[in-house]
Parts: structure tokens; C-alpha cells; sequence
């Protein structure tokens, strides 16, 4: 008989959350009331967008992710819908262009401007008109450029071309009919070849976005599905619901197979919804749940039990919305595989959590940083709609590397520096020095060994900020043992060479006084 121990390998068993200091978020920030059962914030490396309150209509902010503390109560809001903004989604191939749809029946295309807002923005660049009732779900499609799918409480799933020079489209290329009640939830298959939905009937379904048809139809009842996401590459679905006791829980399905679930799991007899995120490329899984104030995370393996508890993230503050950075806006210096955004109605505050894996190198760590998807779409809008399928394009996000980028980036300073801060900043040495190309060359080269002396593994020891966090004290004190091993070596080379030299002169001298 074999004996398996309980503890299981992992190189992110020691995950933790870190929230960012009260500066670093983002303060008064009118958060949406509605009780609408959605996320409220979309995020991408340049912006964060929330749902607020607005008399009249429907409305969301824009923010640039660099303005954090207490925003401006007069701050401009992108409004224009006639109706409360149910959901909100920015197009993962332009940072600068993002989906809304509303209780007034239509979804807006926004264009955001490079420059900050100075005035409400009104003026959408597409409209798509096709649903009776309120529109609750927008989603893009992850590989194709310019589909958007959206879902109605008219129980209808709407396929939209926006390659096309029309301002107002009030005909989808395709209208999915086949649910009996409302929508809960939209997720693709990392093609985009596969649509997964949740309905109000508790049923998950396996659609062809392109036919609308119908593949698998899980009709189980001891699950009552509310989310649901497809697990990366595993060809396995997680949905979140709850059991017939009432209890949440989370179940793992083969898409193949919807008869049965490969696993179910109890949480507790709480009565959020709880909204799941999975990482490709950790194969990792998160938990929130609406009205906690805790994040739990999981691994995810194709083999049984499939879902490998590892810890949570705990706090006071309940969250009622939650917005996730995607790959390429992370901080890969800190190791941070994970961003969420918390939307804490009770302090009208956004604060972000990153989850960090602990390592005592500053270098680029290769094995948590697979390549992952970038900002280039794999396939046009005609070519999806006839029936291609690819996978996402990947790119990789190691400092330095080629960066894919759909619109120019945002202006660093203002426009009103002038020459001679200009040089400063962009040089990064003093307007009245000779540039790098034109030094003598003993300068250069002196320069250039004192910069690298000061160096080790990229960080510079004489420009270090005072530590914030215990965390952050501890990442110095290994940074300086480092450093103090690396100069006791140093120092054991030079004596060594010394006395080789010694050596070497000694073995000359006797041979001179020989002859």
C-alpha cells in the first residue's frame, strides 16, 4: 500500500495579497448603487472606467491609472445613455475604445481621448440598436477584431460587425434565440470557436457563436449555476451557483459532458454572487464573491480533485464590484501575477490588490511569465464570421521586449515644459553636460564602470526609497546581503590576483639575480 502526502508542490502556494497604500488608490469616487449583479469596472494598462451615479441617465468615469488619491467631485463622466449603464467592457485590442450597454435597450462605442477629460464626453462613435429590453452583458471576442457580443433581458444573445462606416447598427450579423430567461453570464474558449452561458433557468450552455446552435446543455440538478468561465486550454468549465441546501459552491464540468460535474465544492451559506477570474497562464482561479471582503484562490489541474485550495487574501472592506488588470499592465518587477480593483461603496474608494509571489531575485522570473495574449487581433471580423479560428497572438512580458500597441501612448508631461526641462527629462542628465556621444572616451568609459559598480541584478543601491511594508524591508535586507556577498567576492578575487602577482615578480627577481 503507497502512501501519498498530503502536501503538494506548488510555486504559488505562497501567493499573497498586497492592497496598495491609501495614496496609490482611489478616493471619492461615486460608485454605482445599482444592485444589478455585475463587475461596475472594466481596466486596462491605461485606464480604469467604473459606473457611477447620474441624475438623468446612465453614466461611467474614465480615469487615467496614474491619477490615484481623492478625484475631483466635478471630474468629467462619459455619459449618454438615456438609461442606468449596466456593464461596461474596454476592447482588448485598443486601449482607448470601450463598450457600454444600458437599461435604455442600446450599447455604445466610445472613443477616449489621449488627452484628459475636460468636459463630459457625449459623443459615441457607434450605436447598436437590435434589443427589445435592457441590455445587461456586453463581451468582445478575445481573438477577432470588432465583434462584440451582447445578451438582453429579452433573452436574446446578439453578434455584432463593427467593421463598418455606419454611426447607428440596428442589425446583428447574428441573434441567438435559444434561452427561456435571462442572461447571467457570457464566457469564450480562448479561440472564441465556443460561447458558454448561464441562464436564469440554471442552466449551462455550450453555444457556436457563429451558427447560435446549441452543443451541450446541462440540465443537473443539484447545481444551480450562476457564472460561468472555460478553464484555458483544459477543455473543462467552473461555474459558480449555489447547492440545493442554498449554499455556494463552485462545480468543474467537462465541455464535453455537461450531463454530470467533474467536481463540486461548498463554500459557505452566504448569499453573494460569487464572480470567478482564471489565469492561463498560472493556472490559477479566483473567488470573489459580492459583499465579501475576502478573496480565495485556487490551482487548477486537468487530473482529480482539479481544484487545489492555496489560501485567500482577507480584508474588512466588502466589495461590491471588482475590476481585473489584464497580463500586460502588471508589474513583473515585483512578481505580481494578479491585479484586482475593489469598488468599497462604504468609503466610496477603489483600492487595488495585487497577488504577489514571493521571490528574493529582482531579476525577470521567466517560469511565472509565460508569453500571453498582447494587444494584435488574430483574425478580422470577416474572416471570424467565415468561419476561421486561431488562437490568440502572444506576446511576452519581459522588460525591453517588443510590446504590441494599438493607439500611440499617453503624454508623459505636459506640453508646456520647457527646453531646458525638456532636455532633463529626456536625456536624464543635466541640459548643460555633453551628451554620451560627443564625451572623451576615458569620461565615457569612466562612467559607464562607476554605473555598473552600482548596479546589482538592475537595482540601484544608491537611489533605493525607504521601505513602506514589513514586505518591502525584507526584500532590502536580502538585496544588501547580496550585495555585501557579491563585494566580500569581490574582494577575495583582488587579494587573490594580488598575491599571484606578488608571486609572479618574486619568480622574475630569482630569475634575474640567477644570470
Amino acid at each position: 500500500m503507497s502512501w501519498h502526502p498530503q502536501y503538494r508542490s506548488s510555486k504559488f502556494r505562497h501567493v499573497f495579497g498586497k492592497p496598495a497604500s491609501k495614496e496609490n488608490c482611489y478616493d471619492s469616487v461615486p460608485i454605482t448603487h445599482s444592485v444589478h449583479d455585475n463587475h461596475f469596472c472594466a481596466v486596462n494598462p491605461r485606464f480604469i472606467a467604473v459606473v457611477t451615479e447620474c441624475a438623468g441617465g446612465g453614466a461611467f468615469l474614465v480615469i487615467p491609472l496614474n491619477q490615484t488619491g481623492k478625484l475631483d467631485p466635478h471630474y468629467p463622466k462619459v455619459c449618454g445613455h438615456k438609461g442606468n449603464v449596466l456593464d461596461i467592457k474596454w476592447n482588448p485590442f485598443n486601449d482607448f475604445e470601450i463598450a457600454s450597454c444600458s437599461e435604455d435597450t442600446t450599447i455604445k462605442i466610445w472613443d477616449i481621448p489621449t488627452q484628459l477629460l475636460t468636459k463630459n464626453l457625449t459623443v459615441f462613435r457607434k450605436e447598436l440598436m437590435g434589443h427589445a429590453r435592457r441590455v445587461g452583458l456586453v463581451e468582445w471576442h478575445p481573438t477577432a477584431a470588432n465583434i462584440l457580443f451582447s445578451s438582453g433581458y429579452d433573452y436574446k444573445v446578439m453578434v455584432w460587425n463593427l467593421d463598418t462606416t455606419e454611426s447607428v447598427i440596428n442589425n446583428p450579423v447574428r441573434t441567438i434565440c435559444c434561452h427561456q430567461d435571462v442572461i447571467l453570464s457570457m464566457s469564450f474558449n480562448p479561440s472564441g470557436s465556443l460561447l458558454a452561458t448561464t441562464c436564469k433557468d440554471r442552466k449551462i450552455r455550450i453555444l457556436d457563436p457563429r451558427a447560435g446552435a446549441v452543443l451541450q446543455e446541462a440540465s443537473y440538478k443539484g447545481h444551480r449555476a450562476n457564472k460561468v468561465l472555460f478553464l484555458g486550454n483544459l477543455k473543462k468549465l467552473l461555474s459558480t451557483g449555489t447547492s440545493r441546501w442554498n449554499h455556494r459552491q463552485m462545480a468543474v464540468w467537462d465541455q464535453d459532458n455537461l450531463s454530470v460535474p467533474l467536481s463540486e465544492e461548498d463554500l459557505d451559506g452566504s448569499s453573494g454572487v460569487l464572480f470567478p477570474f482564471y489565469d492561463a497562464d498560472t493556472s490559477m482561479l479566483y473567488v470573489v464573491g459580492k459583499g465579501d471582503g475576502n478573496i480565495r484562490y485556487y490551482e487548477v489541474s486537468a487530473d482529480k480533485p482539479h481544484l487545489n485550495y492555496l489560501t485567500e487574501y482577507r480584508s474588512y472592506n466588502p466589495q461590491k464590484g471588482i475590476g481585473v488588470m489584464p497580463k500586460r499592465g502588471l508589474d513583473v518587477s515585483s512578481c505580481e501575477i494578479f491585479r484586482f480593483y475593489k469598488l468599497i461603496t462604504t468609503k466610496n474608494l477603489i483600492e487595488p490588490v495585487s497577488m504577489i509571489v514571493p521571490r528574493r531575485s529582482e531579476s525577470y522570473q521567466e517560469d511565472i511569465y509565460p508569453p500571453t495574449a498582447g494587444t494584435q487581433p488574430s483574425l478580422s471580423a470577416q474572416e471570424w464570421l467565415c468561419g476561421m479560428n486561431k488562437g490568440p497572438v502572444l506576446v511576452s512580458l519581459r522588460p525591453g521586449s517588443e510590446q504590441l500597441s494599438s493607439q500611440p501612448p499617453l503624454p508623459e508631461r505636459p506640453p508646456s515644459l520647457n527646453r531646458t526641462e525638456q532636455l532633463v527629462l529626456e536625456d536624464g542628465q543635466r541640459p548643460f553636460s555633453l551628451p554620451e556621444g560627443k564625451m572623451p572616451r576615458r569620461v565615457a568609459e569612466h562612467r559607464l564602470e562607476e554605473k555598473k559598480t552600482r548596479l546589482t541584478n538592475g537595482f540601484d543601491v544608491f537611489e533605493c526609497p525607504p521601505p513602506k511594508t514589513e514586505n518591502e524591508l525584507l526584500q532590502m535586507f536580502y538585496r544588501q546581503q547580496e550585495e555585501i556577498r557579491r563585494l566580500r567576492e569581490l574582494v577575495t578575487q583582488r587579494e587573490v590576483q594580488a598575491k599571484q602577482l606578488e608571486l609572479e615578480i618574486k619568480n622574475l627577481r630569482m630569475g634575474s639575480e640567477r644570470f
